[in-house]
C-alpha cells in the first residue's frame, strides 16, 4: 500500500510554507464576526454562517472567562498533521495578535490517530500544554490516517468497528485532557482530495468524525462543500473573494491548499470562535475589541 506521507509532505511547500512567508509580516486587521448570511452554493467564497453555534448554547470555560476579564490575549491551539498546519496559518491571519488573539501552532506533519507507534498523540498533547494553557482548541487529523490500525494485536481495517473503536478512543483521550486543563475544542473537517479512491476513504472518515464530534457535543466544521465547484467535483481553482475571483485554492498534490484555499476554508472557524470570544467578554463584563477596517485579501 502506498505510505501517504510522501503524497502529504508535497503540499507543505506549496501551501504551508506560503503561510509562514505571511507570519512574518504583520497580519491585516480583521472584520468581527458577521450576521449570519444566506447559504451560498459551494463555489462562492464565504460559507453560510452555521445555525445557533453549540459552543454558545454550552457553559463558558473558566480558563476562558478569565482571560477575557483580565483582558488577556485569547490563546488558540491548533493541533493537527501538515494540514493543520495550514489551518493554524490561516488562523493566524484571521484572528491577529492586534485583535487580543495569540495563534499557536501544536500541529506536526505525519501524525495521526492511527501512528501511535511513532507519536502517542494524547501524551504529546500533554506535554505541549505543560508550557502553558490554552483557551482554545482547533483539531484537524486524518489525512495520515486512511489505513488500519493494530488493536489488542490483531489488524483493524479502516472504517471498521475494531478501528472506530480504536481511534475512537484515542481521541476521546485527546478531547478529555483539553478540555480537562481549561480549552474549548473544535474539530475541523476535511477537503475534497483529488484521487477518487482517496476521497472515498476520506469523506468515510469525515463522515466518522462528524458524528463522533457530535456525539461529544464538540463543534464540526465542515469544509469539504468549500473545496468543490458547482457541479460537486474537485476543482483546484474555485471563485473567491467578494468579487468571486477565479482563484487558486488547491496545492499541487491535490491533497493540501494553497495559502489561500487555507483562509477561505477556515474564514468560518475564525466567525464562530470570534462570535464565542465576543459572548464570552459579555458574559465576564469585559470589553469588546475594536472592530477594524475590512483588509484586504491575500493573494495566493
Amino acid at each position: 500500500m502506498t505510505d501517504r506521507t510522501a503524497v502529504l509532505f508535497l503540499g507543505v511547500a506549496a501551501g504551508v510554507a506560503i503561510g509562514y512567508a505571511f507570519v512574518g509580516s504583520p497580519p491585516a486587521p480583521q472584520m468581527a464576526a458577521v450576521a449570519p448570511v444566506a447559504p451560498q452554493a459551494p463555489g462562492h467564497a464565504s460559507p453560510a454562517a452555521p445555525p445557533p453555534a453549540i459552543e454558545c448554547a454550552m457553559p463558558f470555560n473558566q480558563q476562558l472567562l478569565d482571560t477575557v476579564a483580565q483582558n488577556g490575549k485569547v490563546r488558540i491551539g491548533v493541533f493537527g498533521d501538515s494540514f493543520g498546519d495550514g489551518v493554524w496559518s490561516a488562523l493566524y491571519r484571521l484572528l491577529p495578535r492586534t485583535r487580543n488573539y495569540e495563534v499557536v501552532k501544536f500541529s506536526r506533519q505525519s501524525t495521526g490517530f492511527t501512528r501511535y507507534a511513532s507519536l502517542n498523540l494524547e501524551q504529546h498533547t500533554a506535554d505541549q500544554l505543560a508550557a502553558g494553557p490554552i483557551d482554545i482548541a482547533v483539531i484537524n487529523y486524518g489525512a495520515n490516517d486512511t489505513q488500519g490500525v493494530m488493536a489488542d494485536g490483531h489488524y483493524a481495517a479502516l472504517l471498521s468497528p475494531e478501528w472506530k473503536r480504536v481511534v475512537g478512543g484515542r481521541i476521546d483521550g485527546m478531547i478529555n485532557l483539553l478540555r480537562s486543563r481549561g480549552a474549548m475544542v473544535y474539530w475541523v473537517g476535511l477537503p475534497r482530495m483529488r484521487k477518487p479512491e482517496f476521497d472515498a476513504d476520506i469523506r468515510g472518515m469525515d463522515a466518522f468524525y462528524q458524528q463522533h464530534m457530535q456525539a461529544l457535543s464538540v463543534p464540526f466544521i465542515e469544509i469539504a462543500p468549500l473545496t468543490v465547484d458547482q457541479t460537486g467535483a474537485y476543482n483546484a481553482y474555485l471563485d473567491d473573494g467578494p468579487e468571486h475571483k477565479r482563484t487558486l485554492i488547491r496545492a499541487n498534490d491535490g491533497v493540501h491548499m494553497s495559502m489561500t484555499g487555507y483562509i477561505r476554508v477556515s474564514r468560518d472557524l475564525a466567525a464562530r470562535i470570534d462570535r464565542y470570544v465576543a459572548a464570552a467578554r459579555t458574559r465576564a463584563g469585559a470589553p469588546q475589541q475594536t472592530v477594524s477596517a475590512s483588509p484586504a485579501r491575500p493573494s495566493a
